[in-house]
């Protein structure tokens, strides 16, 4: 073996080649960059909307170079249309937990006004992002949101609550109905993000009104 030697003229041995990084630890760091870039952008979008933000500004947010946020999403349309799908898996949760349980009209909208509210508080920038983008300016976005809450009210229409109600409607009045349901709870949310604990009180009166209404008027509904 040949070694380099020192200038003392004691020969020193060639450094060992690094170890190759494990897959499933090359996995994780992919994982965590992705998160980083997720979490930099739901950030930013808090104070604009998808159609003005940059790669620049996210990659700066996350800390890495703009290079590397094309390892992980094609542009910033395809990160948008990850952070709806993040965003309404949390949504959904907050749909079922509404409708899983059985109860009349009433404790319905109660409960549907309590999990709404719980919901913000614990996701409100995932909200923020959902109400600025479902009629923003980017069309994969806008469109993903769009498909996700229609899958939204086919959920709702099959729910116990709103069976029990709707026995014997046609399809597309059942549907209309859930449709009015996931409307008026996303709005809702969209408008608790913004409140201040007082306008909060005044929202939660408004839409157990309008849920109350639209409860009444389905019960006395001739079809279409």
């Amino acid at each position: 073996m040949n070694h380099t030697s020192h200038p003392s003229g004691t020969p020193t041995v060639p450094a060992a080649p690094a170890a190759p990084t494990a897959p499933g630890v090359r996995q994780a760091q992919k994982q965590q960059t992705r998160r980083a870039l997720l979490d930099a952008a739901l950030g930013l979008l808090e104070q604009q909307n998808l159609s003005g933000l940059g790669v620049r500004e996210v990659t700066r947010a996350a800390g890495m170079s703009p290079a590397g946020f094309y390892r992980h999403f094609p542009d910033l349309s395809a990160l948008g249309v990850v952070l709806v799908e993040e965003s309404l898996a949390n949504l959904h949760d907050m749909f079922r937990a509404v409708f899983a349980e059985s109860g009349g009209a009433e404790q319905l909208i109660d409960r549907a006004v309590e999990v709404i509210a719980a919901h913000v508080r614990e996701h409100r920038a995932h909200v923020r992002f959902l109400a600025r983008e479902r009629h923003g300016g980017v069309r994969e976005v806008r469109g993903a949101i769009a498909a996700e809450l229609r899958s939204f009210a086919e959920e709702v229409a099959a729910a116990p609550a709103v069976r029990q109600v709707t026995e014997g409607w046609p399809a597309e009045d059942v549907r209309m109905l859930a449709e009015l349901y996931v409307d008026r709870m996303v709005s809702t949310a969209a408008a608790f993000v913004e409140a201040s604990p007082e306008e909060g009180e005044r929202i939660a009166r408004t839409v157990r009104l309008q849920l109350r209404l639209i409860s009444t008027g389905s019960r006395h509904w001739n079809g279409s």
